[in-house]
């Protein structure tokens, strides 16, 4: 039974993850590392000052990497033989690629890990069409039975990552990480992806700071396209980029990712923006214009664990791209009147009941002058109502044309437009 795990941040060794004898985890960095000049912490949880950080700091950062999906989580347990409830077991077969710069190692893999990358498997479309349609059938099947490469993210979607070079897609493994997330569409809520992309796109219009997303055709499977923010090209060579969520930074478990669930409320976020952010006020301003764009587009899933930090070298922390936002007003059976947001604004959850008397109240918790608060959603909501129609042109330039598109634009369209008014009224 493995007791140890290296932890590898961009390829270097940064310390390791040890078990004892009852299951406690204990993760120290590594001397060398934390007195270079160039060294971040693993995260803000595990400062660097601090050589030893026990189970309640490391703990949730494993379980922060690892899918939000209990089948998946079980699937993968009786795969590798492990505990779908040791998350320390878990990373330790899947932790080689992750979200951010961190790969977690068995001693035994390091020397292969830190040699001459290993080949990678090339695929072609139809490969990569069996793969989706596999995902589809098995929430599970992020990687074939045959594939050596294994990778971890968080989130409740199914979902693969591929490695995309020289105009081919591949599955790496060792020292080459991922570069694109590639999630197919699952049959609760039938075009999520274009779904997605759109609410992306739209917050891209309105100068939100978001992830590149298309919406890609293999062979007859479809798929949303993510090209990873942690992920770049240095002298034609790859490095991961260190990140991790909300959750991760403040020692929270993913069982408590929603602040009704015990979990980070948008008063945490700035508070941790403004403590860490090498550019504070710029990061909470995006963060709370993200929280309106939420609000204006009904993106009921905002929460902490879809935000995240970038951490550099030198202390440098910026809040991430923005990711994983989707809509739910285009689909049937949704009562509106009964959706509710991830985190609480001015004191309230549902949609329905936010009105400006809330906005003004989160301002004023947030110390945020009222007035210039409402006054920047009511202009968020004025830009939506006139970029909706230009973003659903490009989608139909794009060659999509699932009808979820002209609902969600002619939704939200309709939903900034009664929002101004409600505002205006004010």
């Amino acid at each position: 039974m493995t007791k140890e795990l290296i932890a590898l941040l961009d390829g270097k060794e940064t310390g390791r993850v040890v078990r004892d004898n009852h299951g406690k985890l204990t993760f120290a960095y590594n001397e060398h590392w934390r007195n270079a000049d160039t060294a971040y912490p693993l995260s803000l949880s595990m400062p660097l000052a601090l050589a030893e950080h026990p189970n309640a700091k490391i703990d949730p950062f494993l379980w922060g990497l690892l899918p939000d999906n209990e089948i998946v989580l079980g699937n993968w347990a009786r795969k590798f033989h492990v505990s779908p409830r040791n998350a320390f077991s878990l990373i330790a077969c899947v932790g080689e690629d992750c979200a951010g710069a961190v790969q977690f190692v068995q001693p035994e893999r390091l020397d292969a890990i830190m040699s001459a990358a290993p080949p990678i498997e090339w695929l072609d479309e139809a490969e990569i069409a069996r793969r989706l349609r596999a995902l589809r059938e098995d929430q599970s099947a992020w990687r074939a039975p045959r594939d050596t490469g294994q990778f971890s993210l968080a989130g409740a979607q199914p979902k693969t990552a591929l490695l995309f070079d020289n105009k081919k897609w591949g599955v790496p493994s060792g020292r080459v990480p991922t570069t694109h997330i590639l999630k197919p569409p699952s049959g609760e809520f039938d075009g999520h992806a274009e779904n997605e992309h759109f609410s992306l796109e739209l917050a891209r219009a309105l100068g939100l700071p978001v992830v590149d997303s298309r919406i890609m055709h293999f062979k007859d499977e479809i798929a949303i396209v993510v090209e990873r923010y942690d992920r770049v090209r240095i002298s034609g060579t790859l490095h991961r980029v260190h990140q991790e969520d909300i959750c991760q930074a403040l020692s929270i478990p993913p069982t408590r990712k929603y602040q009704n669930e015990g979990g980070p409320g948008i008063r945490d976020i700035v508070d941790l923006l403004r403590e860490n952010s090498s550019m504070s006020k710029e990061d909470v301003t995006t963060f709370l214009d993200s929280v309106a764009y939420n609000w204006l587009i009904a993106g009921t899933d905002a929460h902490a664990k879809n935000y995240a930090l970038l951490i550099g070298a030198d202390g440098q922390i910026r809040l991430a791209p923005l990711y994983d936002m989707a809509s739910v007003l285009p689909y049937p059976g949704i009562n509106i009147d009964k959706v509710k947001v991830s985190m609480k604004i001015g004191g309230e959850y549902r949609l329905r009941n936010i009105h400006p008397y809330h906005w003004r109240k989160l301002a004023a918790e947030l110390k945020l002058d009222p007035d210039a608060t409402l006054l920047r959603v009511s202009d968020l909501a004025a830009q939506l109502a006139d970029q909706v129609s230009g973003v659903k042109r490009q989608m139909t330039k794009e060659g999509l044309k699932h009808p979820i598109i002209a609902r969600l634009a002619d939704a939200i369209a309709k939903r900034a437009a009664d929002s101004l008014k409600m505002i205006k009224a004010d």
